[in-house]
């Protein structure tokens, strides 16, 4: 009835001699059971077997006569300043930490009033500390759920090339030192917004990613704010007040009412930067989770891309429209660019939106990248067309191009 290899084990629960199939590690006691000692190695198996005593080594032989792990042991790399520079900027997740501070600066360049280089280099430097705390204390709470996905296993924490302590108080130093640089040289308004991007990314969007899907809207909410804190820094305003009541800037062709530059400092301008960036994380979140779904299910995170990624895809979409509306119609109506910028980003928002909805109709992986890579250059690309048409900027001017009619009134 059985193979040659069968043999008889006693069942301790009813003591009856049941036949099964003969295996090296069973939950059932063999004929000849290991000795306990034998699942310990002596401490001196992690050391260089060349540099131990005879008797050590005929132990280890003995034990584990084609142990590869002891030929290919390292200890690990002393960390010098440069290493531990490196690390720090893996826990700061260098990339998406510049990414924040361009976008803050985008919030200096598109703000009206003016600045100093002191403040420049403040809010960047400042905007960066913050980043770099948030990011950290993320890191911080996700180790065991890292160390599942091939994405993020080989985080700093995950391989311990620093300890969790270390990273703990990196993160304590910079999110000290990133708000009280903001409050010092900046504005407190500025600092405080710092300080809430750390609590809400290391806080309640670390959290929820564990419990809810309702994690990348409080992400977005993450990424919008940095921008806000550009426009901030310039000194501008974020609600409207009898001071500061909200102004729109319509078409010439619909209004004959001269454009008041002082204006510009209205709450709907940092609204629809908030906005801008808000929305363009749908589409560029939800792509890139898409194709690391298999990785966030096994990690046990609530991502809506695992739970359901047909309307992973939709929301997706969804925002990919509501870009096209806020960049056709609520930035210039808010006074950052003139109604040009309206015209010039239809075609970056037309592309987008396509790649969008390819995503939604197919649910692909292949679909999903691809609009992740458009995503990519698409913030750029229209930061940059915000900037060119920005409202009271004569670019003909910069370059020195100046009519003879204008020459002559500045003589006269």
């Amino acid at each position: 009835m059985y193979a040659a290899n069968v043999s008889r084990y006693i069942c301790q629960s009813c003591r009856r001699t049941t036949p099964l199939l003969a295996r090296s590690h069973s939950t059932l006691v063999s004929p000849k059971s290991l000795a306990f000692s034998s699942f310990f190695f002596h401490n001196g198996h992690w050391n260089s077997p060349a540099k131990l005593p005879l008797p050590s080594r005929r132990r280890i032989a003995q034990a584990l006569p084609n142990d590869d792990a002891v030929a290919n042991y390292k200890p690990t790399e002393t960390l010098t300043p440069r290493k531990l520079l490196k690390v720090y900027a893996q826990l700061s997740k260098s990339r998406l930490t510049t990414l924040v501070v361009l976008t803050a600066m985008a919030g200096v360049a598109l703000s009206p009033l003016p600045t100093t280089l002191p403040v420049l280099l403040s809010t960047a430097f400042g905007t960066t500390l913050c980043s770099a705390s948030a990011n950290t204390l993320n890191q911080i709470q996700e180790v065991p759920f890292d160390a599942q996905m091939a994405r993020t296993r080989n985080r700093p924490i995950v391989r311990r090339a620093i300890s969790p302590i270390h990273a703990t108080s990196f993160a304590v130093v910079t999110g000290i030192a990133g708000p009280a640089l903001l409050w010092t040289m900046v504005n407190p308004l500025t600092a405080v917004l710092g300080a809430a991007n750390i609590a809400l990314y290391a806080g309640a969007y670390t959290y929820l990613k564990r419990t809810s899907i309702v994690n990348t809207w409080v992400g977005a909410v993450v990424g919008a704010i940095p921008p806000l804190m550009g426009w901030t820094a310039c000194g501008g305003h974020l609600l409207p007040s009898s001071s500061y009541p909200i102004h729109t800037f319509l078409p010439s062709f619909l209004t004959n009412t001269p454009i008041d530059l002082a204006w510009i400092d209205n709450p709907l301008a940092p609204f629809a930067l908030f906005m801008l960036l808000y929305s363009w994380q749908f589409p560029h979140f939800n792509a890139l989770s898409h194709f690391i779904r298999a990785s966030y299910a096994q990690a046990g995170y609530h991502m809506l891309s695992a739970i359901d990624p047909r309307k992973n895809a939709l929301v997706a979409l969804r925002h990919s429209v509501l870009l096209t509306g806020i960049c056709s119609v609520l930035i210039p109506l808010s006074g950052l660019t003139t109604w040009a910028f309206a015209l010039t980003s239809l075609v970056p928002n037309a592309i987008c939106t396509h790649a969008a909805w390819k995503f939604w109709k197919s649910t692909g992986e292949r679909e999903a990248k691809k609009l992740f890579y458009h995503c990519l250059w698409y913030l750029p690309v229209i930061l940059g067309l915000m900037m060119f048409h920005k409202q009271g900027v004569d670019w003909a001017s910069w370059v020195g191009w100046k009519s003879d009619g204008k020459e002559k009134e500045e003589e006269a």
